[in-house]
């Protein structure tokens, strides 16, 4: 069965990251996309121009429609704004039997803040709705207050410290990281698990929207069924492809996005 899954999450209109990359992910990965615009933004590979959140009105009629007719397999949420909208998002998700992937998105990826630092802590109490987080290293430190992880030792402390705030498991991004490689943490509560997946680091600068494509391919596989660990491995794999051909892309002067259909054959051969 093709699962139906929900994004939650800002618009991109340069298609790179946001509902935009949501949607390309789910698709790639065999899922049936939805989803439920938080936010407007106006933004390049070069950075954010303008950000207009929406009604929470609007929000809130969104999922309000989807929970009415569609069977949800999984929740994707990615920016959330403010803390009227978490807030927002939190009531309108309650009391739905699946899981809930968040990717706690707070800056893009040229230093534009898409969460209000005033948020931050609404942001923490919407915690224990996820089933899985998904943070970089940056996200985590806000999350916690701290500085950035700069050791593999500091994400496992970092990563046991966000299992701590309630969600039931960690997936901890070790791309900041320094080095060749690109080591992800899973940290689950159920039996404390502790699994790293590793890659190589790829030397491209067309990375925008990995964060929003990792999370979408994660929550994908987690609706259709697949344990935790699994989903994880298939979503790094993914992710790690998307990102080795993102040079066959040429999309803007900046940042481009990863390419989420790498596996299909060019239409112009």
């Amino acid at each position: 069965m093709i699962p139906n899954i929900l994004s939650i999450a800002g618009s991109d209109c340069s298609g790179g990251a946001g509902i935009q990359a949501d949607i390309k992910s789910i698709s790639a990965n065999g899922g049936y996309a939805m989803s439920v615009i938080t936010a407007l933004t106006a933004q390049n590979t070069r950075g954010v121009s303008a950000v207009s959140l929406c009604d929470t009105g609007m929000i809130a009629a969104q999922i309000a429609a989807i929970r009415d007719d569609i069977r949800i397999d999984a929740i994707k949420i990615g920016m959330l704004g403010d803390a009227q909208i978490i807030d927002c998002v939190a009531q309108g998700i309650s009391g739905l039997d699946c899981p809930v992937v968040l990717d706690p998105v707070m800056v893009a990826k040229g230093g534009d803040r898409l969460l209000q630092q005033e948020a931050v802590s609404a942001l923490r109490s919407l915690l224990p709705q996820a089933t899985l987080i998904t943070p970089n290293l940056p996200e985590a430190a806000d999350i916690l207050d701290c500085d950035e992880a700069s050791t593999t030792r500091e994400m496992q402390a970092q990563a046991q410290a966000l299992l701590g705030l309630g969600p039931e498991a960690v997936l901890l991004k070790g791309g900041h990281l320094g080095g060749d490689d690109s080591p992800d943490l899973l940290l689950t509560r159920k039996g404390g698990k502790e699994v790293w997946f590793e890659s190589l680091r790829v030397a491209t600068k067309n990375t925008h929207g990995t964060g929003c494509t990792y999370a979408s391919a994660l929550a994908t596989y987690i609706g259709a069924g697949l344990a935790l660990e699994e989903a994880a491995r298939r979503a790094k794999a993914y992710i790690s492809a998307s990102i080795a051909a993102a040079d066959q892309l040429h999309v803007g002067s900046g940042h481009g996005p990863v390419h989420h259909f790498h596996f299909l054959k060019d239409s112009t051969q």
